[in-house]
């Protein structure tokens, strides 16, 4: 079989580059999205609904866009006309989703942003999808586990500067924290949105500019020797193995997301009022904890390859996801807000290893001629349980969760460490 070469660690980073840009958005969106749609005039009990545009056009978008950056060959490539383009949209929803209040006619903003939301959803998974199947066409199967932890590192960076934006602007940068009149967002969140756009078309730009993809007959000649004796279409089988694995895991994640703002602003700040100082402050510390995990994450993204070596990546994921877990419940034990940063060290050694370890479980079994159609059908397993969570998000917030936010991030942990039993169900055998 054709043999990929092996990249150095740099030109591995040159490719994932991107991806620390549109994580930057996407971190931008995750810490402060419900807070704008507070302030917009969205009850706690309906975000989830607000939330569903997120996997809901991430399962519509992903698979079309593997479908056609495995058929598309232009100058740029296969996958790049696709970052780029992701790119330009997203940075686009970025500066206008925080001035959903100037742009409201006869829609109120609350709306207005909710499709921004969306906009910005289905940008992002424009360019986010085939950088997953970059890392696949590009090195052999031994560097599958140190591509897809080099592109967690790289989010992780991204996701601690874009979620821990807005605080440092008002902190330090005299960024006021507080909307001039009410309903509309603060400077702070305004101009994080803007220095995000910012940040992930130069990421992109960076990556489109320094990584060049291999010409169509490889993957071609690659797909005949891996598929002679085979020619029908099939769903790998640990493809399947891991359906249990995902559906819990990003379920327990979109919880979070959801409930984290008006958790700690209920129960550390004493408010649920998204127009008080001390709900803005609540949604500032939110995206302190958020850029503490994605930090961790990023750290232990390289020490991932080392411990699948000695454990394997069934066990390295089992592990990570089980302290996740445990800290997810954890957080009902602290009475001070700072000491959240614990809990959420372990919330970021669970997300580093989601954001690689089924990936690298997953790439050796997918034809290679095939990559981004695979690796977009496989994107539901992640978008299948967020809309689980998103249609049942109300009903459960109401009737399980007793209408305390607090109670979503419990079941979040426990979400959690049934994802951890079920990863034992995957085969990790290696499969040609």
């Amino acid at each position: 079989m054709t043999k990929r070469p092996r990249l150095s660690f740099w030109q591995i980073w040159n490719m994932s580059f991107g991806f620390l840009g549109i994580q930057f958005g996407f971190a931008l969106q995750n810490a402060n999205a419900s807070r704008i749609l507070q302030t917009f005039g969205a009850n706690v009990e309906h975000l989830n609904w607000f939330w569903l545009v997120a996997p809901l056009t991430g399962m519509i978008v992903q698979p079309i866009v593997g479908y056609y950056s495995d058929r598309t060959w232009t100058r740029l490539g296969r996958r790049r006309p696709f970052f780029l383009g992701g790119a330009i949209l997203t940075s686009l929803a970025l500066i206008a989703m925080p001035n959903a209040p100037h742009l409201a006619g006869f829609i109120a903003p609350m709306f207005i942003g909710g499709g921004l939301l969306m906009i910005m959803d289905a940008s992002i998974n424009i360019s986010m999808e085939p950088f997953r199947a970059l890392v696949a066409d590009k090195l052999p199967e031994e560097q599958h586990t140190l591509g897809f932890s080099v592109q967690t590192m790289l989010i992780g960076i991204g996701a601690v500067v874009g979620s821990w934006l807005p605080y440092i602007l008002s902190n330090f940068f005299g960024f006021s924290k507080v909307a001039a009149h009410e309903g509309e967002v603060a400077s702070n969140v305004i101009w994080s949105f803007y220095i995000g756009a910012i940040v992930l078309i130069t990421t992109i730009v960076w990556t489109v500019a320094s990584t060049k993809e291999y010409p169509p007959h490889v993957y071609e000649d690659e797909q005949k020797e891996k598929t002679e004796g085979n020619k029908k279409f099939f769903i790998p089988k640990r493809m399947i193995q891991l359906l249990l694995v995902q559906f819990f895991s990003w379920f327990a994640l979109f919880s979070m997301w959801v409930y984290t703002t008006p958790a700690i602003a209920a129960k550390f700040y004493g408010t649920t009022d998204p127009n008080s100082l001390s709900f803005q402050e609540a949604g500032d510390w939110v995206g302190i904890l958020f850029g503490v995990y994605n930090g961790v994450s990023a750290v232990i993204a390289l020490t991932l390859p080392l411990i699948a070596k000695r454990v394997g990546k069934r066990g390295t994921h089992a592990i990570a996801l089980t302290i996740g877990g445990l800290s997810f419940l954890s957080i009902t034990l602290f009475s001070n807000a700072t000491w959240l940063i614990v809990p959420m060290i372990g919330i970021g050694i669970a997300w580093g290893s989601i954001l690689s370890m089924p990936y690298a479980m997953l790439a050796s079994a997918i034809p290679p001629k095939q990559m981004g159609i695979y690796m977009g059908i496989f994107n539901m397993s992640i978008t299948i349980p967020q809309i689980t969570n998103g249609v049942f998000g109300t009903l459960l917030f109401n009737h399980v969760y007793g209408k305390n936010p607090i109670n979503a991030i419990v079941a979040a942990g426990i979400c959690m460490i049934i994802s951890a039993i079920t990863v034992f169900f995957v085969d990790e055998k290696r499969m040609s």
